[in-house]
């Protein structure tokens, strides 16, 4: 019974790394040439998610590899640093991301404020749809977020007047239209190969049958683009730009990870995600594709729903999938070489409008207002700076908003037994509620004694402890009647 079951497990993981397989091969390659460096090191990732993290424990079902929500950053990167460092800031994240496993911080990142992840993948969608929408049309994208919004009607003219470039923006929007209308088909066909591998593959047909004149995936082969990084790039760490550029690297990829392992975990029944682990697993991952010189990776939802919905049952039909993804890059390297870049483009725009919460964006505005500013302020800010400071000022602005929301403090004042005053605070009293507070103490009469019981606050900070007693001296120096004061403060007052 126990061998019959093996086997059982066995077939259908088999089938499993298949379909994820196909579902990855040209989601590497997209990510790979989106990002600026060499085809061959979008495969090198994902073989590596599959052979090295696949192998290790953490989360059984999840996939990794190449991931759309790291394009920005790694052209950001490439194109400052340039591609040389770009093993360093890999293996520097993936070292980072191992010692915050083994010192137990993978459930931490858990922490990190929903509506600031969802800002920070709704900001690289935008950007994936700005930058990719000139590479559809075989041109070069501006630098910045603004400049490419600026550049759009440019964009329009360029495509409208030149047969270039109309050529290819049709063939990227027909890899757009393939991958919405793939999903429409009835089960039994759309469910046998994925949408984005028919997508890509009309496209390449069909620039072959009516021999179009697009850009083409330059081929390097697979030992000739890796490169791992030279011990002069290591002499770079010194820099602060580049340890920024590590810490979001860090930060981005392993937020997205361990999110992706919570969906995960809710597809299927099977064993729970350990949290530490998987991000030790995510952090060796890196390291080994930074000694190659090639893309960072983090765990990805979509070839992780693959597996799981093909029927996945163990960790090896990641690691077969990774395999298919080696003899693919070994036997067949010259088949990148006839995809049309504006098809992958239209895959990564495709890819970039999912990462964009416009659905759920109404809900969230009138169910929680300040998670939907958060979330659109992050977003905003990656496009109009950069990854880095968009999700540092979406932290801000969250830890902002939390303070704000804690620290409510509600003031009842009413007279008293003995002709006083009595005002009573009552939950959070924080710095952030001084001004209310003050105006309303200051506008109490002063011909009559108070009574000010701190007794029901939760919470009283440095700052309003200073700011109360403060007011009750210029209160009883006036020669009014006195502020006597109970509850927290009390002993200090007096």
């Amino acid at each position: 019974m126990l061998s019959r079951f093996r086997s059982a497990d066995l077939r259908r993981d088999f089938t499993a790394s298949l379909v994820v397989f196909l579902v990855a091969l040209p989601l590497c390659v997209g990510v790979a040439v989106a990002s600026g460096v060499p085809a061959e090191l979008g495969l090198v990732t994902g073989i590596v998610g599959g052979l090295v993290v696949g192998l290790l424990p953490g989360s059984s079902l999840q996939v990794s590899g190449p991931a759309a929500g790291l394009t920005v950053l790694v052209y950001e990167a490439v194109q400052t640093h340039g591609l040389g460092t770009l093993g360093v800031i890999v293996l520097a994240a993936g070292a980072i991301q191992l010692a915050l496993g083994f010192l137990g911080f993978g459930r931490w990142f858990r922490a990190i404020s929903v509506a600031v992840v969802q800002g920070m993948l709704a900001g690289i969608g935008l950007v994936l749809i700005l930058g990719q929408s000139y590479a559809m049309a075989d041109l070069k994208a501006p630098s910045t977020g603004l400049d490419k919004m600026a550049g759009l009607p440019g964009l329009v003219g360029d495509i409208a007047a030149e047969r270039t470039a109309l050529s290819a923006f049709a063939l990227g929007a027909g890899t757009i239209a393939v991958l919405v209308l793939w999903k429409k088909l009835p089960a039994r066909i759309s469910g046998i190969v994925p949408a984005a591998l028919v997508a890509v593959a009309l496209a390449t047909a069909t620039t072959a049958l009516f021999s179009l004149p697009v850009a083409k995936v330059e081929v390097k082969g697979l030992l000739e683009a890796i490169q791992p990084p030279g011990v002069d790039a290591f002499s770079d760490l010194g820099d602060v730009a580049l340890l920024g550029t590590i810490l979001a690297f860090t930060l981005i990829a392993s937020a997205e990870s361990l999110f992706s392992a919570a969906a995960v975990d809710r597809m299927h029944d099977g064993p729970r995600t350990q949290y530490d682990k998987e991000l030790m697993a995510q952090g060796a991952g890196n390291a080994v594709c930074g000694l190659l010189g090639a893309l960072p990776m983090t765990a990805v939802i979509v070839r992780s729903a693959a597996n799981v919905q093909a029927g996945a049952r163990t960790k090896a039909s990641r690691v077969l999938h990774g395999l298919w993804l080696l003899l693919f890059a070994a036997l067949l390297p010259a088949a990148l070489g006839v995809i049309p870049i504006a098809a992958l483009a239209g895959v990564l725009v495709h890819a970039g409008c999912k990462l964009v919460p416009v659905r759920e964006l109404v809900p969230l505005w009138r169910a929680h207002r300040g998670e939907a500013v958060v979330l659109t302020v992050t977003a905003v800010a990656i496009v109009t700076t950069n990854m880095f400071e968009g999700v540092l000022i979406g932290l801000a602005l969250a830890v902002a908003k939390t303070a704000w929301e804690i620290s409510h403090v509600q003031m009842n004042v009413k007279d008293g037994d003995t002709g006083s005053i009595h005002v009573r605070l009552t939950g959070n009293a924080t710095f952030l509620r001084l001004p209310h507070m003050l105006d309303t103490l200051e506008a109490l009469p002063k011909d009559r004694p108070i009574e000010l019981d701190l007794s029901g606050l939760r919470h009283l900070d440095h700052a309003c402890l200073t700011a109360l007693t403060n007011w009750a001296d210029r209160h009883n120096e006036e020669g009014t009647e006195p502020v006597r004061m109970s509850g927290k403060v009390a002993a200090a007052v007096g």
